[in-house]
């Protein structure tokens, strides 16, 4: 009988979320900023460290509200990495703004905080830096080229709630920051997201726009006797359906986070002497970052080599994958973007990169499986 498919991915299932999911429907109350909409945001907000934060549709949409907020337009500049998903180009690009694409430190993925000052110019208007993995970025770096040049920085926190810095919430460092909720990350609502505001001066308007431009939620809170329309925004709320589900998940955090590192610690332990072997790399973590278990990867040799480890688990029954293709060398990215120099380290992560299936519901069993498959995969070049 043949072995079940290990995905690469699997949505984790709460005791809470049926329950939860059945007191919305009987409620009545299924749009937006109902009591788990409260009861979510309240975990989300002791979990993060963050003092405000905004429940969402999305974390693409909490970029949006990002780009807003910060009043970018045409003329200005975002400097970013390449290798992330295109949400965090799309919310520039969508203001008219310009995302400026630079390379990565291809250690750990995240953005090569020395290449930073060379794409400033006197149109850059900010910076959007991502924790890729739940890996922390170079945050003294970043903040300290935030405080000189009076930039203000988007955290794209979609892998790394709860993640540190030299023991900061990651989230809670920049201006703005995002978290994504998607089916894929470490809690879930299907679909959602959520906008940390570390600027109490942006809250205000940030409320405003989540809710279509009005100042309904003045209203809801009796400071005003109507509402009406203030500002631009759009429908940003996230439905009281996904934070019942949101609100269930993070009940759980802490279990949930204890299952997903469990994998990662033993992916680290036990591919170590296969890596070696095989001239790859696999991922590792700075003692003064404190991680989310979001991913493990593996850097192979070359593009061949990562190619081959991808067929080899799949003819194992086991999903692993690759992952973003930079943003600078998109049709996208370049009709919508600048990249000063070109990003050489993007492209040769991107193409050697192999991401292992790391879910929190994975058996012990299932992490042998994977493990097992991995050290028996030994790649010849061909001639």
């Amino acid at each position: 009988m043949a072995s079940p498919v290990i995905p690469f991915s699997r949505p984790y299932r709460t005791a809470a979320e049926l329950d939860n999911v059945r007191a919305v429907l009987d409620s009545g109350h299924v749009h937006g900023d109902g009591p788990f909409t409260v009861t979510a945001n309240a975990r989300l907000k002791e979990i993060s460290g963050a003092e405000h934060s905004l429940l969402t549709s999305s974390c693409t949409h909490a970029l949006e509200m990002s780009s807003l907020l910060l009043d970018l337009g045409p003329g200005d500049e975002v400097i970013m990495p390449s290798f992330t998903f295109p949400s965090a180009a799309t919310a520039i690009a969508l203001s008219g703004a310009t995302p400026v694409f630079v390379d990565i430190d291809p250690l750990n993925g995240n953005i090569d905080t020395d290449l930073i000052e060379r794409a400033i110019t006197p149109k850059t208007k900010a910076l959007s830096i991502v924790h890729y993995g739940g890996v922390a970025a170079d945050m003294d770096t970043i903040l300290s080229i935030s405080a000189t040049r009076g930039l203000p920085v988007i955290e794209d926190n979609a892998h790394g709630l709860a993640g540190t810095w030299k023991g900061r919430m990651l989230g809670t460092l920049g201006s703005l920051a995002t978290q994504s909720f998607h089916d894929t990350k470490n809690v879930h609502s299907g679909e959602g997201g959520a906008l940390l505001v570390n600027d109490a001066d942006l809250m205000e308007r940030a409320e405003i726009i989540r809710e279509k431009g009005t100042d309904r939620s003045r209203f809801l809170r009796g400071q005003v006797d109507k509402y009406t329309w203030t500002d631009i925004g759009s429908s940003y709320l996230m439905s009281e359906l996904n934070a019942a589900v949101l609100d269930s998940q993070l009940a759980e955090f802490d279990s949930i986070q204890a299952k997903r590192h469990a994998v990662w610690d033993r992916y680290s332990a036990e591919l170590a002497d296969w890596a070696d072997r095989v001239d790859a790399r696999i991922m590792t973590v700075d003692a003064d970052r404190g991680h989310t278990a979001h991913l493990f990867f593996v850097v192979m040799p070359n593009h061949d080599a990562q190619t081959a480890l991808l067929s080899h688990l799949r003819a194992n029954d086991i999903v692993g994958t690759f992952h973003y293709i930079p943003l600078d060398s998109s049709p996208a990215g370049r009709r919508y973007g600048r990249t000063p120099f070109e990003c050489v380290e993007s492209q040769d992560f991107a193409t050697r990169l192999v991401r292992l299936p790391l879910w929190a519901g994975m058996t012990e069993s299932d992490t042998s499986r994977v493990i097992d498959a991995v050290s028996a995969f030994a790649f010849a070049p061909t001639a």
